[in-house]
């Protein structure tokens, strides 16, 4: 019996961190699809069918998915462990305002979800993609240190809603081909980890702040 009230408590606890979020989002995410795991999400909708041990129906496959995903809204969370692409802004101790940088790829195994499709790689053959930036107010007691320190402790999470819209691919480095899902980003609410408080949200292709 304590393990059926264990596993019905985490089944609840991922509702009730989300209760208390901007009106915005929550109503972005209400509409949108729960996305169970980017990773095998980005293989399924890639569909790289390359290779003599291949699947024959991979292709196949890969298109029906695709057709039933795109330009269909979903929504995941990005936890504290896997949140890199978050990064302080400044921060401005006489106001106590801030930023937030997003860069807005999302990692999902040998797969990446961005904010539209990249047009180059940098030195070490990673997509280049533009920031996205959010902003906000810190509470009085917060300084700069406490400001950064929540992204070096991986104290901040992400929650996004986004909309696939095709498979994007660049060279890879040393040849071949990297592969991606070129999305429409329609929000990124930014929270710390540990309160669940609203850090900023990224609405739109639009700055809408902090709570």
């Amino acid at each position: 019996m304590n393990r059926i009230l264990a596993a019905a408590f985490a089944l609840l606890v991922p509702t009730l961190a989300l209760a208390d979020v901007d009106s915005r989002f929550a109503k972005l995410r209400d509409e949108s699809e729960p996305l169970g795991g980017l990773g095998a999400f980005l293989e399924k909708y890639v569909g790289e069918c390359d290779g003599a041990l291949v699947d024959p129906q991979c292709k196949q496959q890969a298109e029906a998915f695709r057709k039933k995903y795109t330009g269909k809204r979903l929504y995941m969370i990005v936890t504290e462990d896997d949140a890199g692409m978050l990064s302080p802004g400044d921060f401005n101790p006489g106001t106590n305002e801030f930023t937030i940088n997003i860069t807005p790829f999302f990692s999902g195994g040998k797969y990446g979800l961005c904010h539209g499709a990249p047009k180059k790689t940098d030195s070490q053959g990673n997509p280049v993609m533009n920031y996205l930036t959010v902003s906000g107010t810190a509470p009085d007691m917060w300084n700069g240190g406490t400001f950064n320190r929540m992204f070096t402790a991986r104290g901040v999470r992400a929650q996004v809603v986004f909309t696939p819209q095709s498979v994007w691919t660049l060279p890879k480095k040393g040849g071949g081909k990297n592969y991606g899902v070129n999305a429409r980003i329609e929000a990124v609410l930014v929270t710390e980890g540990r309160t669940g408080n609203q850090l900023g949200l990224w609405l739109n292709g639009k700055d809408a702040g902090g709570k």
